[in-house]
């Protein structure tokens, strides 16, 4: 424990899922957790659950992150308030799937704007503020579908932002080095969230079919991927950088 103790750690999507089980366990390491989410009533709770636990929290919504001046304005006060920052752990997004032949224009631009933009708004602005910290950890969440296609339903426009994730974490890694900023990816495979429970809503569904067939005999949970992440933003995985970690069970690559 207390592996992020002193740190000052920006969580993005803090509401639900992912971002939540990220801030509880960030915090619990010891972080200061500064999170940020559309949903002002599932900020509101995740914030009350980690004080409730003993926790350092604060959390503003809505921030649309697709915006950059919402953006710029989260990351400043937050730089502002704590005296800079140590992590930043891109979580958030908003995923268009669905058949490649009924993608239009506009919901190709909302995916790639709403999981590859937002992560270059806040990188762009956290990044000063890392540099004069001297030092930090970027964690960008990616996902199994940026490095080949999904087996249950089609997501292209989805793989095609996650993939600019990808690829973009690589060049950030390369430019951090020489200030001590590390960035890593996390490649989630399908995880069990309030947003995916449709995928289990039957023994037969797709999520419930994908849980039978991985390797370990389930599907990812929210938890398992907030401990990749604490990881990686502690001082623990200091000479970890520009890597690209699955979260999956092993699925992707075992027939």
């Amino acid at each position: 424990m207390n592996r992020l103790a002193g740190k000052v750690a920006l969580i993005t999507g803090t509401g639900v899922g992912m971002g939540r089980a990220a801030a509880l366990l960030f915090a619990a390491e010891g972080a200061t957790v500064v999170g940020c989410d559309l949903n002002p009533e599932t900020s509101a709770e995740t914030v009350r659950l980690v004080r409730d636990a003993g926790g350092m929290m604060t959390s503003k919504a809505p921030v649309d992150l697709s915006s950059y001046e919402a953006t710029q304005l989260w990351v400043d006060e937050a730089a502002a308030t704590h005296g800079g920052i140590d992590v930043l752990y891109n979580n958030a997004s908003l995923p268009v799937v669905g058949p490649w032949d009924e993608l239009t224009v506009e919901g190709w631009h909302t995916g790639i704007r709403n999981e590859l933009d937002l992560v270059f708004y806040a990188c762009k602005v956290a990044w000063p503020h890392l540099v004069a910290r001297g030092g930090g950890s970027i964690i960008n969440v990616a996902s199994i579908a940026s490095i080949r296609g999904a087996a249950f339903f089609q997501q292209a426009a989805h793989g095609a932002a996650k993939g600019g994730v990808l690829s973009f974490t690589y060049h950030l890694a390369a430019a951090g080095g020489p200030h001590r900023i590390r960035a890593n990816a996390i490649m989630p495979g399908l995880i069990r969230t309030p947003s995916t429970e449709f995928l289990f809503s039957s023994p037969d569904a797709p999520g419930s079919m994908l849980a039978t067939a991985n390797p370990l005999g389930r599907v990812g949970t929210a938890d398992d991927v907030a401990k990749l992440a604490a990881f990686l933003a502690s001082d623990d995985a200091w000479y970890i950088n520009a890597a690209a970690i699955p979260v999956d069970g092993g699925q992707s690559v075992i027939e």
